[in-house]
């Protein structure tokens, strides 16, 4: 479950979750065996900040979405200032065996006729960025490696770390990372059993195109621990804060 010890409060599934960005709605799907869930969650949560929690029951797992503003912190020295960031946290909990799970955040087609848009991926990163000469913006999330790396930090299944073998000799093919057309980020997941649970993070970054800093690049390398810690930390620093008056 994404952050339990978080005050929230129930409200009406009425939309779909999205991110807005200036190229349109960020979408997100998960595919449970060959078996889409639906676009509507079954239950919405608004969280302190602007923030949701999006819910799918599902008889062989519970998938969580997390919609949240997020600040990388990026030094002004260095990088440029942000237009805007916003960030997901995509997690599930296999309450049965499951052998394929898919999941994708995507773009609306078709892209603006004067965009330029790409895969532009590494270091654990899968991104395409998206350039129409005013605006960039960039949707990123982790590789194949950093799926493995999260093995080691809680985020994925233990036994998902020894697969970094598969990705250095190219030899898996029941799983990884994909991005389709120029607009999307697919996420095809190793093998779930019952108790296993995974997160998986997707940012969106965007700035002016005059600034070439890569910028919006570096906002999206977040770990789902890192954002996760962020939104737990806010509402106690709220209730730190002094009362007005």
């Amino acid at each position: 479950m994404l952050l339990p010890g978080v005050p929230r409060i129930r409200r009406r599934v009425g939309v779909r979750p999205a991110i807005d960005t200036p190229f349109g709605p960020l979408t997100f799907t998960t595919t449970l065996g060959y078996t889409g869930l639906p676009l509507l969650p079954d239950e919405l949560f608004e969280l302190p900040g602007g923030r949701t929690v999006a819910r799918w029951v599902h008889p062989a797992a519970r998938v969580e979405l997390l919609l949240t503003p997020h600040d990388p912190e990026l030094d002004p020295e260095e990088w440029g200032p942000l237009t805007g960031c916003q960030a997901a946290v995509w997690r599930i909990d296999a309450l049965a065996p499951l052998g394929r799970v898919q999941f994708s955040a995507g773009l609306p087609l078709p892209l603006p006729e004067d965009a330029d848009a790409g895969w532009d991926g590494g270091q654990g990163l899968c991104a395409i960025t998206v350039d129409d000469e005013r605006t960039r913006l960039t949707v990123g999330g982790h590789d194949e490696e950093a799926i493995c790396w999260a093995a080691d930090k809680g985020e994925a299944p233990r036994r998902w770390a020894a697969l970094i073998d598969e990705v250095h000799d190219h030899s898996f093919s029941s799983w990884g990372v994909d991005c389709v057309g120029s607009h999307a980020i697919s996420w095809t997941l190793p093998s779930l059993e019952a108790g296993d649970h995974c997160e998986l993070p997707v940012m969106a970054a965007w700035a002016p195109v005059t600034d070439e800093s890569a910028n919006t690049w570096y906002a999206v390398t977040a770990s789902p621990t890192v954002l996760l810690g962020q939104v737990a930390a806010e509402p106690a620093k709220r209730s730190d804060a002094p009362e007005a008056g």
